[in-house]
């Protein structure tokens, strides 16, 4: 499975991998017997990407596992790193640390307008239109990427999570914040576009 690129850092291990038809994906070597019934169950592209995060996670820490909450969240087993995955087909992201972290990887796609009144509020002031695209798709990642690591059931991406006013470049931070009626807290985020891709890293 060939890297395609490779964000890590000194506290997060993040790879993102590309799908090659060439290259063997074995259910039974790589699927936890947890999860097999349930992940063989998904659509055709869906397995594939959830194929490759296991074999990526072998490269990174061998012997480790991964495991869902009842909520649908992925765990490791053993216990000792944090993992977020994230996947838009032919490519997989993977982010292990030792810290929380969430991380969301999307196409740029024109279809994004049409649902921007379900997850933009206070970003309305800044957006700039003439590359609305861009734009939605960054907060958009920087938001699923928040949820992933401060996240209720109750909670809604418009209303309880917002992205701070920034400019566009192909590699950028930008400031956010989750809150409700009684709490807030803020985190960084980092956004890199490459290709037609946007991805968002976010560290607890």
């Amino acid at each position: 499975m060939p890297l395609y690129k490779d964000f890590s850092t000194d506290s997060v291990t993040l790879l993102i991998w590309q799908y090659d038809s060439t290259e063997t994906l074995d259910p039974d070597a790589l699927l936890e017997p947890e999860n097999r019934e349930k992940v063989l169950s998904y659509h055709p592209n869906k397995i594939l990407e959830t194929l490759m995060v296991r074999k990526m996670l072998k490269t990174v820490l061998p012997g480790y596992k991964i495991l869902y909450r009842d909520s649908g969240e992925p765990y490791l087993i053993p216990g000792d790193f944090q993992i977020s995955v994230s996947h838009s087909f032919p490519l997989a992201a993977l982010a292990v640390s030792k810290n929380r972290v969430g991380i969301d990887l999307e196409k740029r796609k024109e279809k994004i307008k049409k649902i921007r009144h379900k997850f933009i509020l206070n970003e309305d002031s800044y957006i700039d239109n003439r590359e609305e695209v861009d734009f939605l798709t960054a907060i958009w990642c920087v938001k699923e990427a928040l949820y992933k690591i401060h996240h209720s059931k109750h909670w809604s991406l418009k209303k309880h999570y917002d992205v701070l006013p920034f400019q566009l470049s192909d590699n950028f931070c930008v400031s956010s914040r989750v809150y409700d009626a009684e709490n807030e807290d803020f985190f960084n985020a980092k956004i890199s576009f490459f290709e037609n891709y946007c991805l968002a890293v976010v560290e607890d």
